[in-house]
């Protein structure tokens, strides 16, 4: 760091993305990316955008909005669009947490909640799950801070009962609870029905995972109006041209292609359950999964050591570093061939150490 870095970021450990090689073409399993391309619609949407690129986009995103928001059955004033849900989680931070509120999450998560409360400047109490990996709801009750709870959870793919986030947010009336559903398509439910019930709820979503758009940044946070106008007013006061034009369109072109939306999760909820059956064939632990990836650990290799062995053979996963889950990797689910070139390359390394 420069000598002109800010002290109040010196203890700051920035989040670590997913790799994204540039020098060699992998089987690419280690960043939840959706193995389905845009379809025309949504590419031809976009292009014809940047024929007005010159133009600021529309801050209010109103066409977005209200599309999102006749999908979701909310008010439009609703609903906040984002760059990607990430941005919604930062302004969350800033909202509603602060030197007398501190943040809550669970101590096995997104990495990010712990980077945007360092960066914040807020404190924080991580929440050890449970020995199985699940979240205890009542962990939560009277948290005394805002609660940041991701639904499925990652890397874990465990997911609550809806009736246990409700439990959640009706224990902390005083605090903001935030239900980041990313991955809520392939087998959650979503807590967008207890919105009328609860002024509390704030719940972000995005269109990185389930509706193909990793590269466009495009998320929204979903809950009453006046939490939106908390939001919006960090938004406002940062940057109120957060989703640019071509995104808009491609958002916009997604959610009226609903039809593709569902085939594709379905598709890929199909092809997670095949994965998971045949890696629990292979002597796996896979946790139950509700999310776009698996969770998987065997006493046969020690968990780097697949991790790089299946990355010598161009397959990438993620491998999580930490005392539970050093050997676990997450792994991705893509189409049938990149599955079955994960599956074969792991039985491989495992028959080799077998020798």
């Amino acid at each position: 760091m420069s000598r002109f870095f800010s002290e109040k970021f010196a203890g700051l450990c920035p989040y670590v993305p997913g790799e994204q090689p540039k020098q060699r073409t992998y089987i690419k399993l280690n960043t939840n990316e959706s193995p389905f391309p845009p379809t025309k619609e949504v590419t031809d949407a976009v292009e014809n955008a940047a024929k007005s690129a010159q133009l600021y986009s529309d801050p209010t995103c109103d066409l977005l909005v209200r599309k999102a928001a006749e999908r979701l059955g909310v008010k439009p004033t609703q609903i906040l669009p984002t760059n990607g849900s990430d941005e919604v989680l930062n302004f969350a931070f800033g909202a509603f947490c602060d030197q007398k509120t501190k943040a809550v999450f669970p101590d096995i998560t997104y990495g990010f909640y712990e980077v945007f409360a360092k960066f914040h400047g807020v404190a924080y109490k991580k929440i050890p799950l449970k020995a199985d990996f699940s979240i205890e709801p009542s962990d939560y009750f009277h948290a005394g801070g805002t609660v940041f709870i991701a639904n499925p959870n990652a890397p874990t793919g465990l997911c609550l009962e809806l009736t246990q986030i409700e439990e959640i947010v009706k224990n902390n009336p005083e605090n903001v609870v935030v239900i980041d559903e990313a991955y809520v398509d392939f087998g959650g439910e979503s807590a967008v029905k207890l919105l009328d019930k609860y002024d509390n709820l704030l719940i972000t979503q995005t269109f990185s995972k389930s509706r193909g758009l990793a590269g466009a940044r495009l998320g929204f946070g979903i809950a009453s109006e006046s939490l939106i106008a908390d939001l919006n007013a960090i938004k406002y006061s940062t940057n109120p041209y957060n989703v640019n034009a071509m995104t808009l369109a491609a958002g916009v072109a997604s959610l009226e292609d609903h039809d593709t939306f569902l085939e594709n999760c379905q598709a890929i909820i199909k092809m997670r359950e095949y994965t998971m059956e045949k890696l629990i064939r292979l002597g796996f632990t896979v946790l139950p999964s509700k999310a776009n990836f698996l969770f998987i650990k065997t006493s046969k290799i020690d968990g780097e050591e697949l991790y790089l062995k299946l990355k010598e053979r161009g397959v990438l996963v993620r491998h999580f570093k930490g005392e539970r889950t050093s050997q676990f990797n997450r792994v991705s689910v893509g189409t049938k061939a990149q599955m079955d070139a994960f599956l074969r390359a792991t039985k491989e390394i495992l028959e080799e150490k077998t020798k």
